[in-house]
């Protein structure tokens, strides 16, 4: 499947009115090649590249997103203003495993290795999500990368996604990733080239404000 197919399958279940119990629209285990940068809507370019400032940046902190702070980051934060999902504290920081160096070495040790995995959401998540009146259960998983035929291909798992804001503001960051891995890699392994982002998401959903968009 490609994005178009996950249009598709929206449109077909809105104009079945097929709505999930909480009401929204909702493929379960949705896997498709991410092939496009959005599913529905349109890019926030100004947006995207405050988020991936603030990302750079690994702050906890919502108040150090650049610009005006989106509301939904407002309303998910603590008492003392943080959120779990900056994720580029989730794959750069120390904190949390130094993962995408890890990843990363791991590929230049071994093109076939299978061990280049970015782990996103740690066991403790089930508790940290509520300190201090948090609301920020972290939505991806992991994100895999793996080199076959000479193409570096990026797996993403994601636990729950918006199709609309959700889905081109996690592309965009995943492909960020994916394109700084592919800049050292290529200098180590000459013949790389850039492979296939696969999708998958154990909930992908529209909610109804969004409806318009799917029709």
């Amino acid at each position: 499947m490609f994005v178009r197919d996950i249009r598709v399958k929206f449109k077909e279940l809105f104009q079945k009115q097929d709505f999930a119990e909480d009401g929204n629209l909702e493929i379960v285990n949705a896997s498709f090649i991410a092939d496009e940068p959005f599913i529905f809507g349109n890019i926030d370019n100004s947006y995207t590249l405050r988020e991936l400032q603030w990302y750079k940046s690994q702050s906890l902190k919502v108040s150090d997103i650049p610009g005006d702070v989106p509301k939904i980051w407002q309303q998910i934060a603590s008492t003392k203003g943080e959120i779990n999902s900056n994720y580029g504290w989730a794959i750069f920081s120390k904190a949390n495993g130094n993962q995408y160096e890890k990843a990363l070495t791991a590929l230049l040790d071994n093109p076939n290795s299978r061990q280049a995995v970015m782990i996103y959401i740690r066991p403790s998540m089930h508790e940290d999500s509520t300190r201090d009146g948090m609301k920020d259960f972290m939505c991806t998983y992991s994100a895999q990368m793996l080199i076959r035929k000479n193409r570096l291909h990026y797996i993403v798992n994601m636990r729950s996604n918006d199709a609309v804001y959700g889905y081109k503001n996690d592309f965009f960051w995943q492909q960020w990733v994916r394109d700084l891995a592919f800049e050292i890699l290529s200098n180590h392994y000459t013949d790389l080239k850039i492979g296939n982002i696969y999708w998958n998401a154990g909930s992908l959903h529209v909610y109804p404000r969004h409806f318009e968009l799917v029709k």
